[in-house]
């Protein structure tokens, strides 16, 4: 049997998503105008944050906590699916499921498998899908076939951005949905029912939290700002008509006595339009020219260590990077032991090096001439055993005959440590050289693996 599907998706607009253009609107005003900026857009409820705007990771960077993010990605649920009851018959077309609920986050595809079980009467040879008219910007496509009967196919449905006030919607109930589309084999009469919901609004506008403490008791906190009461306004609705001068500069002022536009600018209109620098690349920003993308922390003599973005005097630090000035390295190969351990078990790594717990010392946290352990214990035979040298050469046979040696050319030869093995680096009494070796404590006595080569100062 041979299976084409076609998508017909009418009132299709290919438009460029405002997201290609401008990702992540860093300068919206609302959660709504942020999460319909781009896909991969977030929007910080935090009160009092300077960063709204901005990908999940750097908000998170930026300090904003999880739980604080509204970033909706969207689902798919089946509102009917029910057995076909002609199975034995074969002599319809059955789909599973029947209908199904969709909320699309414009750029983020949703998928669902579609199973079509054929008529066996009825051969076949071309099979179309199409659909009913769907809103502008949206997108239904068929792909991931399994051939047979019944087939089965991928839906994938994606809303290209959030309809404007321009588009044609006089047959829909809103410009978000729901909405109504079937998808229907050419030829029959069963179809599958699409619930579709775009997500273009933000749900946190509907938990005001009317007189909040953080808009000083005179406003609805909604999304992380503040909504003002009459006569209030402000960030936090701390001023009102009678706290400010006739000079109508009253937008430009963080408060009633704070200096306009925070002196980096000038008030127009009651607006603040922000000083330029002699560096093109350096700007002022915020409502009151608050914010800068030049006043961070430096290390080795670059702005946020080279790894990171300046955003409000703050480091917002690149994925692999950490701390204010952005000079940790998350990296932990470098921390990585002989055991394939960080720090061995002996310390923790920070910033790409090793902080070991005394008395462990050295890069890896592997070094301890001072400990009193497995490796201490045993070092005395396993000198003697591996390489005739030691406090108890003379007498090895007697007092280590208990020991099972063998040998490895070199320290990377030797196999990994498990919860009964340990790893041991310790110092020849002889040479000062340092030998690598791994000891198991056995009902029979002890086994070591020892490796060849040493370590030596003078190498």
């Amino acid at each position: 049997m041979a299976v084409k599907l076609i998508c017909l998706t009418l009132l299709l607009v290919l438009l460029c998503p405002i997201w290609a253009r401008e990702p992540c609107r860093r300068s919206a005003s609302t959660c709504d105008e942020c999460i319909q900026s781009g896909p991969e857009c977030a929007w910080c409820t935090t009160p009092q944050f300077n960063i709204r705007c901005h990908t999940s990771k750097g908000l998170l960077r930026a300090g904003c906590h999880k739980a604080d993010m509204y970033n909706p990605r969207g689902d798919v649920q089946v509102a009917k699916n029910d057995s076909s009851t002609e199975q034995a018959k074969a002599q319809t077309m059955f789909l599973q499921p029947q209908e199904l609920s969709l909320r699309l986050r414009p750029g983020v595809s949703q998928s669902f498998p579609l199973t079509i079980t054929m008529p066996t009467d009825q051969p076949i040879t071309e099979l179309t899908m199409d659909t009913s008219p769907v809103p502008a910007g949206l997108n239904i496509t068929f792909g991931g076939i399994v051939t047979g009967n019944p087939l089965v196919v991928q839906v994938d449905v994606e809303a290209a951005r959030c309809p404007s006030v321009s588009d044609d919607s006089s047959r829909m109930q809103n410009r978000t949905g729901p909405w109504s589309v079937h998808i229907t084999p050419r030829g029959f009469s069963m179809s599958v029912k699409l619930e579709i919901t775009l997500e273009c609004q933000c749900n946190c506008t509907r938990n005001r939290e009317e007189n909040s403490p953080s808009c000083g008791g005179q406003g609805a906190l909604v999304c992380g700002q503040c909504e003002c009461s009459r006569p209030y306004f402000g960030l936090q609705c701390q001023l009102d008509d009678g706290s400010v001068s006739p000079s109508n500069d009253y937008g430009c002022r963080s408060g009633p006595h704070a200096p306009v536009c925070s002196g980096r600018g000038e008030c127009v209109m009651n607006q603040c339009q922000c000083q330029n620098r002699e560096n093109s690349k350096d700007r002022y920003s915020g409502q009151f020219c608050e914010c800068s993308n030049f006043d961070c922390l430096y290390y080795n003599n670059r702005i946020c260590g080279g790894h990171g973005k300046c955003m409000c005097g703050r480091c917002i630090c690149d994925d692999g990077w950490t701390d204010e000035d952005c000079s940790c390295s998350m990296e932990t190969a470098s921390c990585m032991a002989s055991n394939q351990r960080l720090c061995n078990d002996r310390g923790a790594c920070q910033c790409g090096t090793c902080k070991c717990e005394p008395p462990y010392a050295g890069p890896t946290c592997e070094d301890c001439p001072s400990c009193v352990g497995i490796c201490q214990q045993h070092v005395a035979c396993v000198e003697c055993r591996a390489f005739g040298t030691g406090p108890k050469k003379d007498r090895c046979d007697q007092e280590c005959g208990h020991l099972t040696v063998m040998m490895v050319e070199t320290k990377q030869d030797l196999t990994q440590p498990d919860q009964a093995t340990r790893f041991c680096k310790m110092m020849s009494s002889e040479d000062y050289c340092f030998f690598h070796y791994t000891i198991t404590n056995t009902p029979s006595g002890g086994q070591s693996t020892v490796a060849q080569a040493k370590e030596c100062a003078f190498n």
